[in-house]
């Protein structure tokens, strides 16, 4: 039998690993790990394997990749691709951001896997995935043939675009703790929760983003709305937009209401772009493997 693959996708919070085999996850293999049970990425993946040997390893993590190596933004874990090759024994090793291993699942999802939210009229061509959980980033997705191709991007740490319509205090209040004022200081679960804090709504984020009346998830859907819109109009995304992770399945049963569509599609003349990209909510934890698979079938090709 050939020796394995592993894949990984690097949370803040959590780590995901399976393997592959002939290019394609094993789901039978898929375990997820606390970051906080272990001191570091290499600890936790000689929990994961126990001994066993892999020939590669592709891993999507959570913050920017440069010269093969990976400082996670919501974690104070640096990932090294030469050190993983050392204590596993693989032959080549792969890091790329998260949000880039789940824009390389798009093709290989299973159709249950994702919700349609609203339709669009999409025509084959770029898509975006939209990453909303412990942190926030974007990638887009762009098709070169057979293959596909996710340039790496950290577009949550860039600025929230202007919004006076927002509440009074809001602005001012994220500003005290993320003076540059990143979509991350809005759409992400932590910066939620200490919004909902603020706004006296308690601590429960699950339990608040139930209610779409709430000024907590209002706030949430109103943000979302004014920075896809302008994600619609930056990458014209026609083929649509995937939106993954926690926070994002937890506000989908919300964003046919006009506190996210009309923020959305408010572009001027432009509207009619906007209102044509189809918007998707994924429900499937283990797309960032997936996409690391695919990864690897296109290097080896």
């Amino acid at each position: 039998m050939t020796t394995p693959s592993l894949l990984m996708d690097i949370g803040g919070t959590n780590t995901r690993l399976g393997l592959s085999h002939f290019g394609a996850l094993d789901a039978a293999s898929v375990e997820t790990l606390r970051n906080a049970d272990h001191t570091s990425s290499e600890a936790l993946i000689e929990t994961y394997l126990m001994g066993r040997p892999v020939s590669a390893i592709a891993a999507g993590v959570a913050g920017p990749v440069q010269s093969g190596t990976a400082q996670l933004t919501n974690i104070d874990w640096h990932v090294d691709g030469a050190r993983l090759a050392r204590i596993t024994g693989a032959q080549t090793v792969h890091l790329i951001n998260d949000l880039q291993a789940q824009g390389y699942a798009l093709d290989d999802l299973a159709p249950e896997s994702i919700t349609e939210i609203l339709p669009g009229m999409p025509v084959r061509g770029t898509r975006l995935v939209l990453g909303l959980g412990t942190g926030c980033n974007i990638a887009v997705v762009y098709r070169t043939g057979a293959w596909l191709f996710v340039p790496p991007s950290e577009t949550g740490h860039s600025r929230l675009p202007h919004m006076p319509d927002l509440p009074d205090g809001v602005i001012e209040h994220l500003a005290r703790s993320a003076p540059h004022l990143p979509i991350e200081a809005v759409l992400s679960g932590p910066a939620l929760t200490q919004i909902a804090a603020w706004l006296g709504e308690g601590d429960d984020l699950p339990s608040l983003l139930q209610d779409p009346e709430r000024h907590t998830t209002r706030i949430a859907l109103h943000v979302l709305g004014h920075v896809i819109g302008d994600l619609a109009l930056t990458h014209l995304p026609t083929e649509g937009i995937t939106l993954i992770g926690g926070l994002a399945r937890a506000l989908a049963p919300h964003l046919m209401r006009p506190e996210f569509t009309e923020r959305m599609w408010a572009k001027g003349p432009y509207r009619a772009i906007a209102t044509r990209v189809p918007l998707r909510v994924l429900h499937d934890d283990t797309a960032a493997l997936i996409g690391c698979a695919r990864l690897l079938r296109q290097i080896s090709a």
